[in-house]
């Protein structure tokens, strides 16, 4: 087990006067399977009213309006999570279970593609070749390194509306396309698969204390008997290093902060994330 304090921080400064702005906000971790919540705040400078409540998918979301003039938006959320690695399930379990109706039924919403997921037919036809010779549990594990070895990670190379079949093509991408490829991947197959937003400790070595900058990031689950959480783009199972904050069908379900606003346009975005080891 470890504990991680993370604060995320977002500031928008404006060209001028914005009259008014209306926001959703998941950035609030939620206790659950592989990790438990200690505590969390969110706090917002300015703004005038707010709702919190959970998604159909699971996740803290809070909306919030600002109808006094702003020139800037300061958006702060902070957490202690307390992280326990997730115990994989037996890798035996047959397709006949994974790709049986009453899993499709069930999960029908983790097996429909969007233009966002959809694998490219050179993808989908290999991972049909690696199920038919392994298993469900098995071939998701390798699909995630087929996937990682053909995109090299290169930040700045997509957006976060690209689709999947975009980084594909170029061979380049960040964890978002990845995730998003590896899902589409998944969902060919039969597997069921989701797509996960959280943050990533980039060092494991750091001292208990010491604050090092984090990373906002993205991974995967699939359904193998449970839901078995993997990092694609660092080759490696979901460890004491991350902390979800969302899951969904795809990025669109997860994005940490969106909204509309009346006014002049966004001079600057600052986006950090401060993280450490907690004792």
């Amino acid at each position: 087990m470890s504990r991680l304090r993370v604060e995320h921080t977002t500031e928008f400064t404006y060209g001028g006067p914005v009259t008014a702005s209306y926001n959703e906000a998941r950035m609030t971790p939620q206790s659950g399977r592989g990790q438990t919540v200690r505590s969390a705040s969110l706090t917002i400078d300015p703004h005038t009213w707010r709702h919190d409540y959970r998604d159909y998918w699971g996740t803290a979301v809070t909306t919030f309006e600002v109808l006094l003039p702003h020139q800037s938006l300061l958006v702060r959320a902070t957490a202690d999570v307390e992280v326990i690695p997730v115990a994989w399930p037996d890798a035996s379990l047959g397709w006949d279970t994974v790709t049986g109706q009453r899993v499709q039924d069930e999960m029908a919403e983790y097996l429909t593609d969007s233009p966002a997921t959809l694998a490219p037919d050179d993808l989908a036809a290999l991972a049909a070749e690696i199920a038919g010779r392994r298993t469900p549990h098995e071939a998701a594990e390798e699909l995630c390194g087929v996937v990682r070895d053909a995109v090299e990670y290169v930040p700045g190379a997509t957006a976060v509306h690209s689709a999947a079949a975009e980084a594909w093509v170029e061979r380049k991408g960040v964890c978002q396309d990845m995730a998003q490829l590896t899902v589409g991947a998944l969902r060919s197959i039969g597997v069921p698969a989701r797509y996960v937003s959280g943050y990533l400790h980039p060092r494991r070595s750091a001292e208990i204390g010491e604050v090092v900058t984090g990373e906002s990031h993205a991974w995967v689950e699939w359904w193998a008997g449970e839901w078995v959480p993997f990092d694609p783009t660092n080759r490696s199972p979901v460890a004491q290093n991350h902390v979800v904050l969302a899951r969904g069908r795809e990025y669109r379900d997860v994005a940490p902060l969106r909204g509309i606003f009346a006014g002049s346009g966004t001079e600057s975005l600052k986006v950090q994330v401060r993280i450490s080891r907690e004792a």
